[in-house]
């Protein structure tokens, strides 16, 4: 089942968001069979966010891999809302 995570930032956090980064996209890298699509928000060229789109069995495996990125270690999101997504156009995932 695949689920869309918006993932948004605490206000100001850039600097964590950066020291993050590189364990954040090994993370990332390691869980590639799940993760599916995924990339920053912006506001202008500052990221303030994060979506992925991820396949796993069901809400609670989600949750799982989410809880343990390290973006989510490091207390950088202000909120994460996930949910049921079901691709309809655009590329295969």
């Amino acid at each position: 089942m695949l689920f869309a995570a918006l993932c948004f930032d605490k206000p100001g956090s850039v600097e964590l968001r950066m020291a993050t980064r590189d364990a954040h996209l090994a993370f990332l890298a390691e869980h590639a069979a799940k993760v599916k699509l995924g990339g920053p928000f912006l506001d202008g060229e500052k990221p303030v966010g994060s979506l992925l789109i991820i396949e796993c069995a069901d809400y609670a495996e989600a949750r799982e891999l989410l809880a343990g990125d390290p973006y989510a270690k490091a207390g950088l999101f202000e909120r994460v809302e996930l949910r049921p997504w079901k691709r309809v156009v655009g590329a295969e995932i």
